[in-house]
């Protein structure tokens, strides 16, 4: 088992587990699986890990779908070397313990699961990641860690909103590549994976 790194020494717990600097946290409470998308942006702007957020160093890793291959980025902030293992051990998408992404941020009403007690507090405000809805449902994925060279680090930009970072673009030199969950590929998954590994292996 992969202790706590010591970049999240300083990072809160919650049921023993190191709370990422981007995980929402709903009326006192850490809402695991869900982003915080103010954090989140923060996290892409300032090139800060997504569990420590400290600043991220020579390298980093990238989490990487066959959708995000598709859609050229990767659509969560990177993570320090140091912080990737113990990611992958405790983060139940990643380490297999859970089969599909939930059907809502845990509840409608209430993102961390539990009814809200602050009268002021709009539980479906922005303050939420819009790319949850579009996992929800979902079978797991496939995910890999894509270790980059930061100074490739680079913004993809939403369509409609050039100031609004959707990821991390994929169209850079891949130092090495970590598979971290398996999951069944579709014909055109495979077929997609195939050829841009027969590219980088060309490379």
């Amino acid at each position: 088992m992969h202790p706590i790194p010591q970049r999240c020494a300083r990072r809160p717990l919650a049921g023993g587990r190191v709370v990422p600097y981007v995980t929402l946290i709903h009326d006192g409470h850490a809402a695991f699986g869900v982003l915080d998308a103010d954090k989140a942006l923060t996290a892409f702007r300032r090139r800060l890990c997504q569990i420590c957020g400290d600043s991220l160093d020579e390298r980093c890793f990238l989490l990487v779908r066959p959708a995000d291959v598709v859609r050229g980025c990767s659509p969560e902030p990177a993570l320090h070397p140091e912080c990737l293992p113990y990611t992958a051990e405790h983060c139940p998408m990643l380490n297999g313990t859970v089969t599909h992404y939930r059907r809502s941020p845990v509840l409608a009403s209430h993102p961390a699961g539990r009814p809200c007690t602050d009268p002021s507090c709009l539980c479906l405000s922005g303050t939420t990641d819009e790319g949850h809805g579009a996992r929800s449902g979902s079978p797991g994925d496939r995910y890999e860690a894509w270790m980059i060279h930061t100074r490739n680090y680079r913004l993809v930009s939403l369509p409609d909103e050039p100031d609004v970072p959707s990821g991390i673009s994929l169209d850079v030199p891949v130092l090495r590549r970590r598979v971290l969950r398996t999951a069944t590929l579709t014909s055109d998954q495979q077929h997609l994976m195939d050829l841009f590994n027969g590219l980088m292996d060309g490379a």
